[in-house]
């Protein structure tokens, strides 16, 4: 179960792609009370509570994120094998001291960047378009230093404008130290169909990268292909690693509103809600952004790898159709060739190096915050 708290909507960045509608406005403790105690009521004892700090830029709160931190732990239903603390940052505001309350307390933090700075600063800049990257490169290195880069995350956005250069932001991060790196679809994009030709020897060149540093003896997280290595090993999404938008997932605005998905927090604060924190939360979806028949696309009804493919995403879907059950071409072409590509991966490596991905088969599946569905907000 996912529970995300906006504790603002205020951003001191100016990310041309983000879909997140800007607002001066912050969580008030009350509210923030009420969604933790919502988080702690609605998740089955078989279930883990995972609990995401996201904004706008979340650090402007820190001040509160404190706080909040020490009443999740300190509520008697508070237990540590069950309870994830997460949150995404733009990195700018990061300091030494933020690392290490983030390491004390098992918080997963995650730095969103879109590589190199001739990448980071071209959609992920400040209102007046200066520069990101000096500040949020420094970030990452503290990061890596403190919490060393096993315990480092980053995310990346990737869209048509940079298909192309996927391993060149891999190289990056791997010179900074990074191993977790996750490569999220700005879905929102307009992906043309030149833009979709692309996408084969780019998620080629990235699984080669990929390859080489297992065979190197530095393997890195790469969330494209290592995903789609665990959900082949599984043979298939499990039920609940699919989108349950509104019945495993909840997003609390600073106002109480609760939509059934952070990446919804669009402009308008009604086009996706489900209801508010004080009063009655409807279970669901809202009825008024799924398309009539099929429960899927009708191409995706006889697909062959249809029980693999991400084509459940509502959010992802959304950005791209408008319909939260209607994936569009991007997400096709995508996913068809990145389980190819993980296929060969696997073949290769468990031949050379003998088994290699056991391990995979006791992770879940990467959602919502820092994962490979973000289509590019913090």
């Amino acid at each position: 179960m996912k529970y995300t708290l906006f504790l603002t909507q205020r951003c001191n960045l100016a990310c041309d792609y983000c879909y997140v509608g800007k607002r001066e406005s912050h969580m008030p403790l009350d509210i923030a009370k009420r969604a933790i105690d919502f988080a702690y009521s609605h998740t089955p004892q078989d279930e883990d509570v995972d609990i995401g700090f996201f904004g706008g830029e979340p650090l402007l709160e820190y001040p509160l994120l404190v706080p909040l931190t020490n009443i999740i732990k300190s509520d008697t239903r508070y237990d540590p094998c069950r309870v994830k603390l997460g949150l995404t940052t733009n990195g700018t505001l990061l300091t030494a001291e933020m690392v290490r309350f983030f390491q004390d307390n098992g918080i997963a933090s995650t730095i969103s960047c879109d590589g190199p700075p001739a990448m980071q600063d071209r959609f992920r800049h400040y209102a007046d378009g200066s520069k990101t990257s000096p500040l949020v490169e420094e970030a990452i290195r503290l990061s890596v230093a403190i919490r060393g880069g096993n315990d480092t995350s980053v995310n990346a956005v990737f869209g048509p404008y940079n298909i192309e250069h996927l391993t060149d932001v891999v190289d990056y991060f791997s010179s900074l130290g990074v191993l977790q790196i996750t490569l999220s679809a700005d879905y929102g994009a307009h992906w043309t169909e030149a833009d979709l030709a692309k996408i084969p020897a780019s998620y080629g060149s990235l699984a080669k990268r990929y390859v080489n540093y297992y065979r190197e003896g530095r393997p890195h997280y790469i969330s494209l292909v290592d995903s789609r290595i665990t959900v082949m090993l599984r043979g298939g999404y499990q039920p609940k690693e699919k989108c349950r938008m509104g019945t495993g997932e909840f997003a609390f605005t600073p106002s109480g509103r609760v939509l059934p998905c952070e990446r919804l927090a669009a402009t308008d604060p009604e086009l996706h809600s489900i209801g508010t924190i004080n009063g009655l939360v409807q279970i669901g979806p809202p009825r008024g952004h799924l398309a009539d028949g099929p429960e899927f696309h009708p191409a995706c009804l006889d697909c062959s790898v249809r029980e693999y493919c991400a084509c459940w995403c509502g959010c992802s879907n959304y950005f791209q159709t408008g319909y939260y059950n209607r994936p569009g071409p991007f997400l096709c072409m995508s996913e068809k060739t990145l389980l190819r590509i993980a296929a060969e991966v696997f073949e290769t490596l468990e031949s050379e190096l003998g088994p290699t991905f056991i391990h995979h088969l006791g992770y879940a599946q990467p959602s919502g915050d820092g994962s490979d569905k973000a289509t590019g907000a913090e």
